[in-house]
């Protein structure tokens, strides 16, 4: 089967830690279906220690191409600007901090290859604690696409750094916004507005690092404010009933109002069945 070239899209900032870093990068660079390149956003100026993992993985034979910001402008407009310099139609999105396995960019550009019409692929993700094999959790996405159109009438149907999407329809539709927070949603609310055709693989074929600190990012005013503007700009183009955004909203503000216990138990007991 000869399956489409693909490019890798990632981000880096001056705080993102060099050894999750490294470790991200050489993800990237030993999936069994090599990239055509790995665009790296330096989001901003980065330390000599991440800059010394980009100079070291390069003179290994990565094929890195990077793109540097002259100060940090945030994800959305660190990925446009990556979108941007892609070579590839197919971009594998990937995050400084995370693993994806060997097999992952494989899977995903042999589906884009059975399936032409195909616009945005991901996959389910386990989630992990200090090293890769201490998984805690796994994150289940819908596989179909009517199931994907379902759910993303109230959630996220895609894990971000996990998917697969074409470059012509993430620049149909404007690419990322400039939210500070859920650029993702932004994203999948629009395409799959504009008719995208979707899919996730059934197996986990990603490694999402996870901790303490993540429920607290979670428990920001900003990310609650910008999702629920977000949900309530999708029921006013008509991509969600107003009952959606309504449910989406009060679990958004419980969020933000209730102990970090209380959000560890809805997310360990009840959004991780």
């Amino acid at each position: 089967m000869t399956m489409e070239p693909y490019s890798v899209l990632m981000t880096v900032y001056g705080k993102d830690n060099p050894a999750y870093f490294s470790l991200a990068l050489d993800s990237m660079f030993s999936q069994t279906y090599p990239a055509k390149e790995i665009v790296l956003v330096k989001d901003g100026p980065v330390t000599e220690e991440l800059q010394r993992v980009i100079d070291e993985k390069k003179q290994a034979g990565a094929p890195i191409k990077e793109v540097s910001l002259p100060v940090n402008v945030g994800l959305g407009r660190a990925l446009n600007e990556g979108i941007k310099q892609a070579s590839c139609e197919l971009i594998a999105r990937m995050d400084s901090d995370d693993y994806s396995l060997p097999e992952r960019c494989r899977r995903q550009a042999e589906e884009f290859e059975k399936n032409p019409s195909l616009d945005i692929i991901g996959c389910p993700v386990k989630e992990f604690v200090g090293t890769i094999d201490n998984v805690v959790g796994e994150r289940r996405v819908p596989l179909t696409n009517e199931e994907i159109y379902r759910f993303a009438k109230t959630r996220d149907p895609f894990n971000h750094p996990t998917v697969m999407y074409r470059k012509s329809m993430v620049e149909k539709v404007g690419c990322y916004s400039d939210y500070r927070k859920n650029q993702d949603t932004d994203l999948w609310i629009r395409m799959l507005s504009a008719g995208a055709v979707c899919a996730n693989l059934p197996e986990p074929l990603f490694r999402f690092r996870f901790d303490e600190g993540t429920y607290k990012k979670r428990k920001s005013w900003i990310n609650t404010k910008i999702l629920i503007e977000i949900r309530y700009n999708a029921w006013r183009s008509g991509f969600n009933s107003f009952f959606d955004f309504l449910k989406v909203a009060v679990a958004q503000l419980g969020t933000f109002i209730l102990p970090v216990g209380f959000q560890k138990f809805i997310y360990q007991k009840l959004l991780r069945r």
